[in-house]
């Protein structure tokens, strides 16, 4: 559930703090008063992108935080699998914006706009002012049905896209294998050159790396001797070397240290320093009689660097993948040293595979025509409770002219609301207010079906009037009593039943336009839908009929 909305600097909103209920919560105001920044703001917390207009003027960021409660195990379980994890049942979403960057953060951890996505779509739905016209896409009604039947379509439809890629790839490699003689002689050709290229190289693993540590030492031979000798000279020259120098300091503490004890630890180290480099000198004498740096061994490492380099350039930048492409090519060889066989196998699998696709393709249509006949049948219901009086809903299915990542299926809304009329495409008999409703009737019905605790409707009475926004109103009061509800309207017979009201404002404040939003005590709602109903004006007897809206609307919610 949905507990609080903290909204700081985005467009005409200063500053706000909403705390939202249980039940149906209704936001209402005057066109222009930023209900829109409001739902605007909801999205923006929820990793929608982030315009860089909506930041307040004369404002160094803007901020948007939603604080959720976690009230049930299967919500839990499914934020723990995106690895957010509530704090005292709790998730707080947040999205700075500035004029360079935004950042998102779940419980003060930095994420992804995806990953808050993810996170919103398991705590909230929201319905936007022209969501309703996506069902006029006909593609948009087969991702609604398998919505509705995910738990059922889950590991068939995970499945059935494996094997739908698997089914493409053999394809693909069917359609390059087709290859006339000629083509197939020229490629064995260029394979037999290039393995033999390889093998003749004779590389061993680790062998590039051994070399270039040979060819730093011999590319840098005289300066290596020069230094040695320098060092050399410091260490163990006849004048003044310093084994020389540590040889007679070491005398001259040994002479004194019969007079004081505390010498002869002194004298002791002195010691160490004076055995530690002559072990140096010796090893150092050593190497310097054994280096060699020939010319001739440098050419040879020369030589076989640039070889090795030559074959990554050409077949792959390590040795690694030198040789794993030489055993790809081996395997390409054979295959078209044995053409008519490989062929004859590819046909083999590719038949098998297209064999299991088209089970799985049946087998989730089979589940999607189960669930289309129970969707149906809950939305005639759903929408029979809005004021379709005779409707008939149904789901269509065709078949695709070819295999889909989704199937084979394509389906279809049908839609009838007079008696004896056939059901027909939502787009050719349903109005803007009808496509409205439906929409709600399929949103509650998901939403149940999905155990999403809020659900938001931005202005999900448009084209509707009279007796239609009153079943309109009666429905969302029916969700609100298992769902939050959070709802934008402009008819006074949907804000009538709200359980919480709240009144959405526009001010001006030091000659600065503002949006503010309040919660309505029951004498202030009353007075709100006078204004909803009479316009400018509100006469006593636009009152009284605020008044008696009000009473009949506790009289349906007591029901």
């Amino acid at each position: 559930m949905l507990l609080s909305l903290h909204v700081k600097n985005l467009a005409l909103i200063e500053e706000a703090e909403v705390e939202f209920h249980r039940g149906l919560n209704i936001l209402s105001g005057e066109t222009g008063a930023g209900k829109s920044i409001l739902i605007g703001s909801l999205n923006l917390a929820l990793g929608e992108k982030a315009p860089r207009e909506l930041l307040r003027e004369s404002a160094d960021y803007a901020l948007v935080e939603l604080t959720f409660s976690v009230e049930n195990d299967y919500q839990r379980r499914q934020l723990e699998a995106l690895e957010v994890y509530p704090e005292e049942d709790m998730v707080i979403m947040s999205r700075r914006i500035t004029a360079q960057r935004s950042v998102g953060r779940i419980n003060s951890e930095s994420v992804s706009a995806q990953r808050m996505r993810e996170v919103a779509a398991l705590l909230i739905d929201i319905h936007g002012q022209h969501e309703h016209q996506s069902l006029l896409q006909k593609r948009k009604h087969l991702e609604i049905l398998d919505d509705y039947a995910r738990e059922e379509l889950k590991e068939s439809k995970e499945e059935l896209a494996r094997r739908y890629r698997e089914y493409r790839a053999l394809e693909r490699e069917m359609a390059e294998a087709v290859t006339d003689e000629s083509q197939r002689a020229r490629e064995l050709s260029f394979l037999e050159y290039e393995i033999g290229e390889i093998e003749e190289a004779a590389l061993t693993l680790g062998e590039d790396e051994e070399l270039e540590i040979s060819y730093r030492r011999l590319n840098n031979g005289k300066r290596i001797l020069e230094a040695v000798g320098t060092v050399h000279e410091l260490c163990a020259g006849e004048a003044g070397g310093a084994d020389s120098l540590i040889s007679r300091a070491l005398r001259e503490l040994s002479a004194v240290t019969a007079y004081d004890k505390a010498l002869e630890s002194l004298s002791g180290q002195l010691l160490d320093i004076d055995s530690l480099l002559n072990d140096f000198n010796r090893e150092l004498s050593d190497y310097e009689a054994d280096a060699e740096f020939s010319e001739e061994e440098f050419y040879r490492v020369e030589q076989r660097l640039t070889e090795i380099n030559r074959l990554k350039a050409k077949y792959g930048d390590s040795i690694e993948k030198i040789l794993a492409e030489k055993e790809a090519k081996k395997k390409r060889y054979e295959t078209l040293k044995n053409y008519e066989q490989y062929l004859e196998d590819l046909r083999g699998r590719l038949k098998e595979a297209e064999s299991r696709l088209k089970a799985l393709c049946e087998e989730v249509s089979a589940v999607r025509r189960k669930r289309a006949a129970v969707l149906a049948g809950q939305v005639e219901k759903a929408l029979s409770d809005l004021n379709f009086l005779n409707v008939v809903f149904q789901v269509e299915f065709t078949e695709t002219a070819d295999y889909t990542i989704q199937g084979r299926d394509e389906a279809e809304f049908l839609i009838s609301t007079n008696p004896g009329e056939a059901p027909k495409p939502l787009g050719k008999v349903a109005s803007g207010g009808e496509l409205s409703r439906i929409m709600l009737a399929l949103k509650t019905i998901l939403a149940e079906n999905d155990r999403i605790a809020t659900m938001i409707f931005d202005e999900i009475d448009a084209g509707i009037s009279g007796r239609t926004a009153q079943k309109v109103a009666e429905k969302l009061n029916v969700i609100g009593r298992t769902h939050q509800v959070i709802c934008i309207t402009h008819l006074p017979q949907i804000a009538a039943m709200a359980d919480h009201h709240y009144l959405i404002e526009k001010s001006v404040v030091n000659q600065a336009t503002i949006s503010t939003i309040h919660e309505l005590d029951q004498e202030e709602s009353v007075k709100e839908l006078a204004r909803m109903i009479g316009g400018v004006k509100v006469t006593d007897t636009v009152r009284r009929s605020a008044e008696e809206m009000r009473d009949l609307a506790l009289s349906v919610k007591k029901k």
